[in-house]
């Protein structure tokens, strides 16, 4: 701790027109609207300032957290107060490189850039013109949906690395994409900056009507009336995470504030006051009734971070799991059923 507050003070002293938020509470900046206060968090208006936000801390041994939109992640009720958040947010570059690619900035959404794509001639970003995370984390997490990924389009990524504080460049097969993950999943102390996407050209309208279609899709088939961390757990090999859930009977099965959707099997919703607690016993009890009922484990795809997280756990991308688990008799005393 005495660390960290020796990190803040300079930061104020060496960035004086940095927004840093102090005691800030963290529902306020993920989807779930779940979380207790964090000690710190920034929010740099360039890539500079955040590089420089990186290196002091890196004069105390600290790492920070990083944070996109907050779109799959679940802070705790109890706060982070050993934590240091830095928010790509305004990291919002984005235009055409003079050979056809975009540019865009960790910040950028991905709803923002499948748009400018579309505006401008572009496809192959139909896929995530609904989904709601930033693109750094996307890069990180490798989002898609509909069977489309980030992999399909990124040509390179920069990233800075936080144990050297230095910058490098990764083509699309260094990233190492896969389902639902990337080199920055196994290398957690790589902040992702920027990237380059190569897409086809097209029709703006045949574009735009194809992501319509999608939207549609969306707005019928998934709960985005509320607050959620998207879908809750991996697909597994062979199945869907969503059939296996229902299947297993626990469509608008409930903890507290915290239901397996009545819409959609595959996100766990706030239906108002849900706790962290309330999430992560809901979804304890899902694996441990899916894996009964079917004799599939199901894998969070959300991050969840436990109240202990801490900065020398250097995960700017991918936080220890409190969902850890693999034999159901493991799983604590399943709470009753709201």
């Amino acid at each position: 701790m005495e660390n960290l507050e020796k990190a803040i003070e300079k930061i104020k002293r060496e960035l004086p027109g940095l927004k840093l938020l102090e005691n800030e509470p963290l529902s306020a900046h993920c989807s779930f609207r779940i979380g207790g206060p964090v000690r710190a968090l920034a929010i740099p208006s360039d890539v500079t300032s955040l590089t420089r936000i990186c290196c002091l801390l890196k004069e105390q041994e600290l790492a920070p957290f990083i944070l996109g939109n907050g779109t799959n992640l679940l802070f705790p009720d109890e706060g982070l107060q050993e934590l240091f958040i830095i928010s790509t947010e305004k990291l919002t570059k984005l235009f055409l490189l003079p050979d056809g690619a975009i540019y865009a900035e960790a910040g950028v959404s991905l709803s923002k850039l499948a748009s400018f794509a579309q505006q401008n001639g572009l496809a192959g970003l139909e896929f995530a013109s609904g989904i709601p995370g930033s693109l750094g984390g996307g890069c990180i997490m490798n989002a898609g949906a509909y069977g489309g990924e980030l992999k399909d389009v990124i040509e390179s990524v920069v990233c800075l690395y936080l144990p050297d504080q230095g910058m490098y460049e990764l083509t699309n097969e260094q990233c190492a994409f896969g389902y639902r993950s990337s080199y920055f999943q196994t290398h957690p102390g790589c902040v992702v900056l920027s990237a380059v996407l190569r897409l086809q050209p097209d029709d703006g309208e045949q574009i735009a009507a194809r992501m319509r279609e999608l939207n549609e899709k969306r707005r019928e088939k998934q709960p985005l009336d509320l607050p959620s961390a998207g879908s809750a757990f991996k697909r597994p090999q062979g199945h869907f995470a969503a059939a296996l859930i229902e299947q297993a009977g626990l469509k608008g099965y409930s903890v507290g504030g915290a239901q397996v959707s009545e819409k959609h099997a595959g996100f766990v919703v706030n239906t108002g006051g849900a706790t962290s607690h309330d999430v992560y016993d809901l979804m304890l009890h899902i694996r441990k009734t899916v894996y009964e009922h079917s004799g599939v484990f199901l894998e969070p795809e959300m991050i969840i971070l436990a109240p202990d997280y801490k900065l020398e756990d250097h995960g700017p991308a991918v936080p220890r799991h409190r969902i850890s688990i693999l034999d159901p008799n493991e799983a604590p005393e399943e709470p009753d059923q709201a």
